[in-house]
């Protein structure tokens, strides 16, 4: 039995001021009111479920938090955007296109209109790697491979996440009322870290290890900027919120978790309202995570990572909070493309001595060995029946910020391109969404002093070198489609009246 949580619902709206630049139905005039709700539900696995984040299988056997499906849907009397946080590892698309399917049937909202994104949380619920019935084409052979051997999604828990995350769409779109939106970016440097690192001998090492000499940098940059949407009700308290912030959920605090992610939300609400709903959406992650490994330090406990990263996010998030100004941004608008991707290819005789290796014992082989190997035989599968990926880039503007998603782990860098080419103040990089495809690395790190198991071809993790070029391009295209809206400002001062009569020191 899953757990069972009161489903919270939160509403909030948020007056819009009339834009020059609007959807295909026309601008919302200046009178009209943008009305926007959150709710969320609970997707918690249950215990002996499988836990994501491996090539092969892991099952959960203790509970620390609850997982949950948050939503927000914005409405400016023209059009309406849904956007979904999941606490999961990933989210494949036919379940995006399930839900967004169901969504448009019981509420009307168009499927491009809906960002569906996982938080990438490796202590949540069964989402996959495999499919069901993905290998169903495959020899019996690889069939083991795929289902026995290999971290699998349960179609009971991909109903039940359908179902919850439509659910919370549609409480949120029943649910909105009137109220105030603030936007702004805080910077948090403290709790994420390239894992990357640059060596002696030239190339590109991924967790090297603490202490080691031979460790010269860090090979990719970080992000810091920690943006933050807010929607205020007329009285002033927030009611919900969406956070953006770049950096892998693997503290794991032991158990069932919504991972950092958990005491994230912990911290805003403490500080501002015990029952606001949070959206997270993680930025472009795919080299950076919590482990700083120039640290000559010892790590913490998850437990206490977990606090750590997440609090500190938080507290950040509450800065924004506290500072940007709540207004009326505008206008909505939503876009989506599908990019026709090719997989990486490997050689025929790498898959006959891949196959060769998966036929012993993982013990003799290696288990790192041995699981590449078999991922290697399942991509060669997987090719024979889908050599190109469809990858959907999205974006989403409130305001003046447009959330622009798609469904790799994208490397940092690529969060930074978009950021300085994006005609829009506040621009979050989105990744985990509509889809699964893994690790896309830059062109550089294909290179000679590449390397790193990011770039290791895998059944999920195989997109041509040039992928991240395409989505970052796809992307900037979208949202040039849009006109940014302008950044909520505090209300002028008073007209200056004239000075005050001097008042001279007084000595007795």
């Amino acid at each position: 039995m899953f757990r069972s949580l009161a489903s919270l619902v939160v509403v909030v709206a948020v007056v819009l001021s009339a834009s020059p630049v609007a959807e295909a139905a026309g601008a919302p005039e200046a009178t009209a009111v943008f009305r926007a709700g959150f709710a969320e539900r609970d997707v918690t696995p249950e215990i002996g479920m499988e836990q994501p984040g491996g090539y092969g299988k892991s099952y959960h056997r203790t509970f620390h938090d609850p997982c949950k499906a948050r939503a927000a849907v914005f409405d400016d009397g023209t059009m309406r955007v849904a956007l979904v946080s999941l606490d999961g590892g990933f989210i494949y698309r036919p379940v995006v296109e399930a839900c967004r399917k169901a969504i448009h049937a019981k509420c009307g909202i168009p499927p491009e209109a809906v960002l569906i994104a996982a938080t990438h949380s490796h202590s949540s619920g069964p989402l996959g790697i495999v499919q069901p019935g993905q290998y169903d084409h495959a020899p019996a052979f690889v069939q083991a491979l795929a289902y026995e051997k290999s971290s699998c999604a349960d179609p009971r828990y991909l109903a039940t996440v359908e179902r919850e995350i439509v659910e919370a769409v549609c409480r949120a779109d029943a649910g909105r009322v009137e109220a105030r939106c603030s936007v702004g970016v805080g910077v948090e440097n403290q709790v994420a870290f390239n894992r990357r690192c640059r060596m002696r001998n030239g190339r590109t090492y991924t967790h090297p290890g603490k202490g080691n000499p031979d460790i010269v940098d860090y090979a990719g940059p970080t992000d810091p900027d920690v943006g933050v949407i807010g929607a205020w009700d007329v009285e002033g308290r927030l009611l919900g919120c969406v956070v953006n912030f770049a950096c892998h959920a693997t503290t794991s605090p032991g158990g069932i978790s919504a991972n950092y992610i958990y005491y994230l939300e912990q911290a805003i609400r403490g500080c501002l309202d015990p029952e606001c709903v949070v959206l997270f959406f993680p930025g472009f992650s795919g080299d950076v995570t919590q482990v700083d490994n120039l640290s000559p330090y010892a790590n913490p406990s998850g437990e206490r990572w977990a606090r750590l990263v997440g609090g500190r996010i938080g507290a950040e998030a509450v800065k924004v909070l506290l500072s940007a100004e709540p207004g009326r941004p505008a206008p909505l608008a939503a876009r989506s493309k599908v990019l026709q991707i090719k997989r990486r290819i490997p050689s025929p005789e790498r898959v006959r001595r891949c196959r060769e290796l998966v036929e012993k014992d993982p013990k003799e082989v290696g288990p790192t060995d041995w699981a590449f190997a078999k991922e290697i035989v399942l991509l060669d599968a997987l090719i024979a029946q889908a050599p190109v990926e469809e990858v959907e880039v999205q974006a989403v503007q409130i305001g003046p910020a447009v959330l622009l998603a798609n469904p790799a782990e994208m490397f940092c860098r690529f969060g930074h391109d978009l950021k300085a080419q994006s005609p829009f103040p506040i621009t979050l990089p989105v990744g985990y969404a509509n889809g699964f495809v893994a690790y896309v690395p830059t062109e550089e790190a294909f290179g000679e002093h590449g390397g790193g198991y990011e770039t290791r071809l895998t059944s999920c993790s195989n997109l041509e070198v040039t992928a991240g070029r395409q989505i970052v391009e796809a992307s900037l295209e979208l949202a040039g489609q849009m006109a940014p809206g302008a950044l909520p400002e505090p209300p002028p001062a008073p007209p200056f009246t004239g000075p005050r009569p001097p008042v001279p020191p007084e000595l007795q």
